[in-house]
């Protein structure tokens, strides 16, 4: 009866997924954007390369290998350690599952970055025309890194077992997540079907390109000096406290923790920080 349920359950997670895979390319065709959670989940799994190292594993899967693993672990845990020990190690273990995925994905978005230039280079190097396009695509492939070298030569052998080169390339820009490169393909299948010539394309994309990079390093810039002052302005309030924690009987350190308003002044410094470094890590 197990084996029978967990046949049938496996089943029924990969017919959905087919489902569901299917409808996401209908919309993607009619341009239509899904903001469900289970589409950002599956475009969380994509863009930190997860799909890429296990593409067998759907948001269905995904789900159902977090909620066995987790559950485990929550017994485990309060087998060994008692139920509070289990609640608290199960979310940190969500926190750290959800920080890698925060940090995979930075390091696709930098890659890309890196590689934009390079890859709208070779585009211009070729004389390219709708009809060549996949197989240009995949000889650029050769030289770009990940996660652009996986999108460009699956997209390139799409388009030419499928014929079908608007969608293939609609398909290649839901996998990246830089805006930059997705205009730039959603150009492209435009250009597919209405014009024969990216030359023109190419050069529009390269200005926009060196623009993005100078207003994304000006904004790295800023960022980094708000960094330094935020790091001088925490430490500098330690010090002080330190200080009047010399001037006065009681620890400054017990008021912070005992007190209401010490642990509302902690609660408001964290939620700021917190929120600095969610800025931080966005851009």
């Amino acid at each position: 009866m197990i084996r029978r349920l967990l046949l049938s359950t496996r089943d029924s997670v990969r017919e959905t997924a087919e489902k569901r895979i299917k409808m996401s390319r209908q919309r993607l065709q009619m341009s239509d954007n899904d903001k469900l959670w289970w589409t950002g989940l599956e475009k969380m799994l994509c863009y930190s390369g997860f799909r890429r190292a296990f593409p067998y594993v759907t948001a269905e899967v995904f789900i159902a290998l977090n909620i066995a693993f987790f559950s485990a672990a929550f017994l485990i845990l309060c087998k060994l350690f008692g139920i509070a020990a289990a609640f608290a190690g199960v979310g940190l273990g969500l926190a750290s599952e959800t920080v890698i995925f925060k940090v995979k994905r930075m390091r696709n978005m930098n890659s890309v970055n890196d590689n934009l230039l390079k890859f709208l280079d070779f585009l211009g190097s070729y004389s390219i025309t709708s009809g060549e396009i996949s197989g240009i695509l995949g000889q650029i492939g050769r030289y770009v890194e990940e996660p652009m070298k996986s999108a460009l030569e699956e997209c390139s052998y799409e388009a030419r077992t499928t014929g079908d080169i608007g969608a293939a390339l609609l398909s290649m820009a839901e996998k990246i997540e830089h805006p930059q490169f997705k205009e730039i393909i959603r150009s492209m299948e435009i250009n597919v079907r209405y014009c024969a010539d990216f030359s023109m394309l190419v050069s529009e994309s390269r200005r926009s390109m060196r623009d993005y990079l100078k207003t994304s390093q000006e904004k790295k810039s800023m960022l980094r000096e708000a960094a330094i002052n935020m790091t001088l302005l925490l430490i500098m309030s330690a010090l002080s406290l330190a200080v009047v924690d010399g001037l006065i009987k009681k620890s400054v350190w017990d008021i912070l923790i005992y007190s209401f308003f010490g642990r509302t002044a902690v609660a408001i410094t964290a939620v700021i920080v917190c929120l600095f470094l969610r800025q931080i890590c966005e851009n």
